[in-house]
This record gives structure tokens, C-alpha cells and sequence, in this order.
């Protein structure tokens, strides 16, 4: 990034300071699957449902920059979604949509070339777009796009917590392993939170979270947390045929009980209360209260 756009984007985070940004933080988390086809989507979509159903605030962004979806597997229809916001079309809080129950939904594009080559200044002035005070929320959800992208990467980055999918299966296994890999190395992340998708057991997940650990404690300096499993169920497919969340349309299924147990456990992390020195969502809001503590 250049001087010019580093103070661009400074010059972004002075005028909402000025505008008077809501101080409350906001839990931010990143979804990411290593891999496609493991169904880190429906994670992030259920997920969210059923923070939303549990009385909290939660915005939706759906980060694939290249084959957007969320907006198919809620069954809306956006007028305006990321790519809009990029290209100066609409403000963010224009392209904010509502979703289930307690739910906005940040929609993104399907097939929008440009997307898939944002730059690093590009990135950094969307992250800062969350500092506006039309948008509030008590959680963001990012659906971050599977694969090693700049984007992924980055948004991933912008994030306090990262939700790593897995399933059991060995390039799923290999791709999230790669993927904390380069995350930890980026030097902004260590700590990952695991939750284990498609499983035929509460043991099986277990066994599949034992296995990134016993990887990670020999190759890698991190800390895993184990946040459960989500297991195999066909409601869940009938869900996607229906477009809708699982823990909407079968609220008492197997998966829907898993999703809303796993809802419980992310309500207990701790809030951010301070930046972590980085660029990242809602950084305005750690800013003020910060100050406000001191």
C-alpha cells in the first residue's frame, strides 16, 4: 500500500471518529474451509441463525469474491450487494439486506471479474467501511471463499476470531492444516477455533479435531480449540433444497441441535476490548473503547 492510500485509508477511520461511531465492539469472526465442497457456507449461514434466534445482532457478509451465495442459500434477493460497494455504486449500509430473524445479510456477487482482483488498498478501504455508524451488530460473520486468496487471506486476517470447517476427509484435513499454516505465518494469528462438519459421531469429531492436533503440535506454534461438530444430516440437505437455514426449517434436527450448541459457545468468547494493531472490522469502536478505559 501506498503512502497515498495508507492516509486514504486513515483519513477514512478520522471522519467516522468524527461522526461519532458507536462504541460498543463487535465479535468479528472469519469462516473458512480449507477447501470447497465441506460446507463452511452452511456453517456460516446456520451459524448466524442461531446467534440471531439467541437474541443477538448479527450481520452476515458473505465473502466469496468470486461465486457469492449466500443470498441463494437464504433465499433472498439482493438489489445491491460487495461488488456494488466496491465499485462506488451504493454506500455499505445500502447493500445491507434483511435475513432470518435477527440476521443481516451482507450479499455478494456471482461472476463479477473485478472482484476476484481487489488490491491490498481495495481490501484495506472495505475492512474500514465497517467503522460506519449506520451499521451496527453484536457479531459479524464473515463466509470467507475457500482456497488461498488474497481475499481469503486478508479478510481471514481482519478478523478476531477464525472458524476453521473441517471434514473427514484427507485433502480436507491437508487444506486446513495449510490454511492455519499461512494464516500463523501472516504473524497476526495464532490462536484457530475448529469445528468439525459432516461427522457420524460426537467421537468422530474428536478424532478428526486429535488429528490437526497432533500435526500442529509438532509442526506449528499454535492453540486449537475444539468448538464441537455438526453432524451428518439429511434435514441439512433438505434445508439447501428449500433455500433456507437448517435451524429454520428443522429446528429440532441433528444438525440444527449441533449449530445451536455451537451458537452457545461462541456467545462465551470474550469480546474484543482492544485493536490488535492491525487492520480489521469495526477497529473504530475497539479504538474508542480503549479510550474510554483508559
Amino acid at each position: 500500500m501506498s503512502a497515498a492510500q495508507s492516509q486514504r485509508v486513515t483519513d477514512d477511520f478520522d471522519h467516522l471518529r468524527r461522526a461519532g461511531v458507536p462504541n460498543s465492539p463487535v465479535q468479528t469472526i472469519a469462516v473458512i474451509g480449507g477447501k470447497g465442497g465441506i460446507g463452511a457456507s452452511n456453517v456460516a449461514v446456520n451459524l448466524a441463525v442461531a446467534l440471531g434466534n439467541a437474541g443477538q445482532q448479527v450481520l452476515l457478509m458473505d465473502g466469496d469474491m468470486a461465486l457469492g451465495n449466500i443470498d441463494c442459500l437464504l433465499d433472498l434477493q439482493p438489489k445491491k450487494t460487495l461488488a456494488d460497494v466496491m465499485q462506488g455504486k451504493c454506500e455499505l449500509t445500502e447493500a445491507v439486506m434483511p435475513g432470518p430473524k435477527g440476521v443481516s445479510v451482507i450479499p455478494n456477487a456471482n461472476g463479477v471479474m473485478e472482484m476476484t482482483h481487489l488490491s491490498h488498498f481495495q481490501h484495506a478501504h472495505l475492512v474500514s467501511l465497517f467503522s460506519d455508524p449506520g451499521l451496527d451488530a453484536d457479531t459479524l460473520l464473515i463466509d470467507v471463499e475457500s482456497g488461498l486468496t488474497a481475499s481469503a487471506m486478508f479478510l481471514a486476517q481482519a478478523a478476531r476470531e477464525v472458524l476453521v470447517v473441517v471434514c473427514d476427509e484427507p485433502t480436507a484435513i491437508r487444506d486446513a492444516l495449510t490454511t492455519i499454516r499461512v494464516l500463523s505465518e501472516s504473524g497476526c494469528r495464532r490462536r484457530f477455533r475448529v469445528v468439525a462438519n459432516q461427522t457420524e459421531s460426537a467421537q468422530h469429531g474428536l478424532d478428526l479435531y486429535a488429528k490437526l492436533m497432533r500435526h500442529t503440535d509438532r509442526h506449528l506454534d499454535v492453540l486449537l480449540d475444539f468448538c464441537g461438530s455438526i453432524p451428518f444430516d439429511p434435514q441439512l440437505k433438505s434445508a439447501v433444497g428449500q433455500r433456507s437455514s437448517v435451524v429454520s426449517a428443522f429446528p429440532r434436527s441433528p444438525s440444527a441441535l449441533a449449530f445451536q450448541k455451537l451458537s452457545r459457545r461462541v456467545d462465551r468468547w470474550p469480546s474484543p476490548v482492544t485493536p490488535a494493531g492491525h487492520i480489521e472490522f469495526f477497529v473504530e469502536r475497539l479504538v474508542q473503547t480503549a479510550d474510554d478505559h483508559r
